[in-house]
Parts: C-alpha cells; structure tokens; sequence
C-alpha cells in the first residue's frame, strides 16, 4: 500500500458552507500524479456539493505552500506518452477549478513555485503572507510554464508572466505578486492570514448561492477552449521534458 510519503495527503472539511480542501507532501506540498487526481476529482465532487457555495484551498505546514509537480516523477518520464500524461496533471487541475462553480479562495502561507504558482492564479481570490513569494523555473530545466501559462497570464498579465518566466532563477517576492495582482492581499504571518481567511470566506459564504455562481462564470467567461488548449501545452512540455538538455539538467539534481 503507497504511503502519505509518496502519495501525500488530501483532507477536505465542511463548516458554514465552506469547505476547505487541505493537500500536503513531505517533498514541499508538491504534487505526484496521484493526488494531482484526487485534487481535481475532488474539485468536481465539490462543484455538485449543494452544501458548499465557497471553497478554501490551501496546503500543510509552514513551509512553502507548493513545490508543483513532483520531481522523482519529472525524472522517471521515458518518454513522449508518458511525458505528456505527466503534464496533463496540472492542465487537468486547472480546468476544474476554472470550471468549478464555486468560488475558490487560495490560502497561500509559504513559497510557491511552477505548477503552485499556477493553482494559486486558478484561485478566484488568493491571500498570502508577506513570505509567499513565487518562481517560475521552468526555463532553467529546459522546459516552460506551458501548461499554466493561460491561468497566470489571465492573472497578472503577458508582460509580468514574460518578466517571471524568462528571470526564471529569480524569486519575485510576495509584495510583486501582490502588486501585479496575484494576490488580493498580503499578511505579516500566518496568524493573520487565517483570520482573514475565516472572515472573507464566512462574508462570501453568506451571499446568494445562485448570484456567487452566475459570478464565477462571468469571471472565466472566454476561457472555454482552456479543456484542448492546457492538453495542447502538456504535449509541449512531455516532448521537451525528453531533450539532452532537459535530461543533463535534470541529471544534476540527482548528483
């Protein structure tokens, strides 16, 4: 039987109306395939849960929020199939909460990097601690953020993605993501970062159900052709993740 050290952990709890998803992994918060799937079922299940009309994301620990995707994973692609499977995991995610009919609030406590920065720009509204700063590294391994690309672009806009991806050994701190528009605000600890929280997810919560749906739909309108275009991007990435350069970078995390 796997253990929580290699498929980690998804814990969901309902209180009020909302309901707060909770993922961990001993590896950073970061995601092998398994819980990727568990996450995005979860999402689907929840999106019918006529008890629920908020959802609160959020990881354990307070270390960083999300390494992305798990990379003894990334290491073990052999090949193009296997590659864009891999990749698919992330574009998966992405669609359900984009297609979700709850409003999703991100709970962002630590550092994010590549495929967390991308759940964090699925969120409708995400809050962070001052020590929440974000990274995409993609590039430094031969890949790119192909498959988030759309979710932070929409978020933050080309020129501040670009800015992120091409500085790809450069952290931006919190303050940047918050500038940008990453995040709707920033907390000095993670103390209060719950309480608003609670607070923001109990107020949106106690709103008309029907009229927070309709807004959900109105916030991802145009971004339909998102179910082809994130599976378009992981077969990109699959076949780059297979590259001499991508496997001699990948090589010298193993030494």
């Amino acid at each position: 039987m796997p253990s929580e050290k290699s498929i980690g952990s998804l814990v969901t709890t309902i209180e009020n109306k909302v309901a707060t998803i909770t993922f961990g992994h001993p590896a950073s918060n970061s995601f092998p395939r398994e819980l990727l799937d568990r996450l995005t079922a979860e999402f689907k299940t929840l999106s019918e849960n006529q008890l629920v009309s908020v959802i609160v994301i959020q990881s354990q620990g307070s270390g960083a929020f999300c390494a992305g995707a798990s990379f003894d994973e990334l290491l073990a692609v052999s090949n193009v199939s296997d590659g864009t499977q891999f990749f698919s995991g992330f574009a998966n995610l992405i669609n359900a909460m984009r297609s979700c009919s709850k409003l999703i609030v991100g709970r962002v406590h630590g550092k994010a990097v590549g495929g967390g920065v991308g759940i964090a720009c699925a969120c409708d509204y995400a809050l962070a601690t001052k020590s929440a700063d974000v990274k995409l590294s993609e590039l430094a391994i031969g890949i790119g953020p192909f498959v988030i690309e759309p979710a932070v672009s929409r978020k933050i806009g080309k020129t501040a993605m670009s800015e992120m991806t091409l500085a790809a050994h450069e952290w931006k701190s919190a303050d940047w993501a918050l500038a940008k528009g990453l995040y709707a605000n920033t907390f000095e600890s993670i103390e209060e970062l719950d309480v608003e929280i609670n607070d923001f997810s109990s107020k949106l919560s106690s709103y008309n159900p029907e009229a927070l749906t309709a807004m959900k739909k109105v916030l991802w309108e145009g971004t339909e052709e998102w179910n082809t275009l994130l599976l378009e991007r992981a077969a990109i990435s699959g076949r780059l993740v297979l590259s001499d350069f991508t496997v001699n970078a990948l090589l010298q995390f193993k030494k």
